[in-house]
């Protein structure tokens, strides 16, 4: 089989995104990718208990060196259904699995050979130059092996069941642009870089603890667990790259991939620490890291789960799900600039004193900190609380007009939310019959991000980002309200 010559077009339209006043010419570029595939498929059966499924695939890219464009990648999956062993009377269906798999990956468009680009010109006389990263004649297909085992089980003729897979993924030679010494003529090159490992453990399991002619209850769950670790990046020896910028952003923090730690960390300032405990200047605010490469949080959740509950009653059915994620470290640039700013509510209010902290220490205002001073001892020192972006260098809640350490606008992105409800009615038999000439008719309710029932970001959603993508994973401006959405859907059985 083959995909025969795909064409796949991409358009891109760039702007300015940090100057909200000045804005650039929308860009836009076409490109043209050819991928043929050959794959093949085969199964093999023993006696049902034994299953084996094998499959191949040869793709060729045009974005791939003509002598080296074609790449292989494998993959087997294992079944053996012991229930039809052992023929337990409370056991319904239960299997173990064990499955192997590579997927290969191309390059992106335009990255093997040098070509200029044209600028507009100087005045009427032509601009050539080459771009700022460098093109690799030299790159190799992106692959990933990923390895998995399960076992999965139900009982009492489905009313219980579980599922349960852990797995492990490695992805190498992947295709990133790497920054390089502009003494080169370039600021950056596209390489085959390094190794970024995943591996954890996925739950699901269900229950019907009610199940009568007219009522049933059905409950399902679902837990993950991921681990992720940069294996190594570009280079080797004393030549490799310790650490690869993923996303920068403004108030200079960044989103990177560094060995020997999880994918997607954020970067910044953090505090000064005296004993284990935040480090106050003189001035009363909080002392910052000169370095503004530390490593201030993880964007990668502990785990992530969920229940969803299903009542249903004759011929309607309600349900309801509950999502979680515990852990995931977000840093907020509207925290930030709202509080240099005074827009927040705890920028405002009475201190310690009893005394309005927008008026000036020396009047008995201002606003005492959390911490010890360089010596050790409790903190005792007020800061100004005003604004640090009018004539003072100060910044409401002791932000330092927007100076503080970056830190401390990192927060925990733990949220348990009611994600759906949905209330189905489903006509009866008996009605259709008479009015229509389907077999069923469903009319549903729904309604998705109704409620946060918890979370630990006072005034944005933690799940409302820049964009979508691991790119921008743990990095918060601009953030919405929460949307809440509702319909209805119509399902007509044939």
């Amino acid at each position: 089989a083959t995909n025969g010559g795909l064409v796949v077009p991409r358009l891109y339209s760039l702007s300015n995104s940090v100057n909200p006043i000045a804005f650039t010419n929308a860009n836009e570029e076409f490109e043209r990718i050819g991928v043929d595939g050959v794959f093949a498929n085969a199964n093999f059966g023993f006696k049902e208990l034994v299953f084996v499924e094998l499959g191949a695939r040869q793709d060729k890219s045009t974005t791939l060196p003509s002598n080296d464009n074609s790449y292989f990648y494998p993959s087997v999956g294992t079944n053996f259904v012991f229930s039809n062993l052992l023929k337990a009377p409370f056991l319904s269906h239960a299997k173990l699995r064990a499955n192997y798999a590579e997927v290969g990956n191309d390059a992106p468009a335009l990255a093997l050979f040098d070509v200029y680009d044209k600028p507009a010109g100087l005045g009427t006389n032509p601009i050539f130059s080459l771009p700022g990263i460098k093109n690799n004649p030299t790159l190799r297909s992106e692959r990933t092996k990923s390895y998995e085992v399960g076992i999965e089980a139900e009982f009492y003729e489905g009313r219980l069941g579980f599922d349960v897979t852990a797995y492990k993924s490695s992805s190498f030679d992947q295709i990133l642009p790497v920054n390089v010494t502009a003494s080169t003529g370039f600021t950056g090159k596209w390489v085959n870089s390094g190794e970024v490992q995943n591996k954890g453990i996925e739950i699901s399991a269900f229950v019907t603890p009610i199940e009568t002619n007219d009522f049933t209850w059905k409950i399902n769950f679902n837990y993950t667990v991921n681990r992720n670790e940069v294996i190594s990046l570009y280079g080797e020896g004393e030549n490799e790259v310790p650490n690869f910028v993923l996303s920068a952003f403004q108030g200079n923090v960044s989103l990177n991939a560094a060995k020997g730690q999880p994918y997607g960390i954020i970067r910044g300032t953090d505090f000064v620490y005296t004993n284990g405990q935040r480090t106050v200047g003189a001035n009363g605010y909080y002392l910052r890291t000169s370095a503004s490469d530390i490593i201030i949080g993880n964007p990668n959740p502990d785990w992530t789960g969920g229940v969803n509950n299903q009542f249903s009653f004759k011929n309607v059915s309600l349900s309801f799900l509950i999502d979680v994620r515990r852990g995931g470290d977000i840093f907020s640039l509207d925290q930030w600039y709202g509080e240099a700013t005074g827009l927040y509510a705890n920028s405002a209010g009475l201190n310690a004193r009893g005394v309005s902290s927008r008026l000036p220490v020396s009047e008995g205002g201002g606003i005492l900190l959390d911490g010890v001073k360089a010596d050790g001892s409790p903190n005792d020192i007020y800061g100004e609380n005003r604004d640090g972006y009018g004539l003072t260098p100060f910044g409401y809640t002791a932000n330092d007009g927007g100076g503080a350490p970056h830190k401390w606008y990192v927060y925990d992105g733990s949220y348990v939310k009611l994600r759906e409800a949905m209330l189905t009615y489903s006509v009866p038999d008996a009605v259709i019959e008479k009015i229509s000439p389907f077999k069923s008719i469903d009319i549903s309710f729904i309604g998705r991000n109704l409620w946060i029932l918890k979370k630990n970001m006072e005034y944005s959603d933690p799940e409302e980002g820049l964009s979508s993508g691991n790119l921008n994973q743990g990095y918060q401006s601009g953030a919405y309200p929460m949307v809440r959405n509702y319909g209805f859907n119509v399902k007509l059985g044939f």
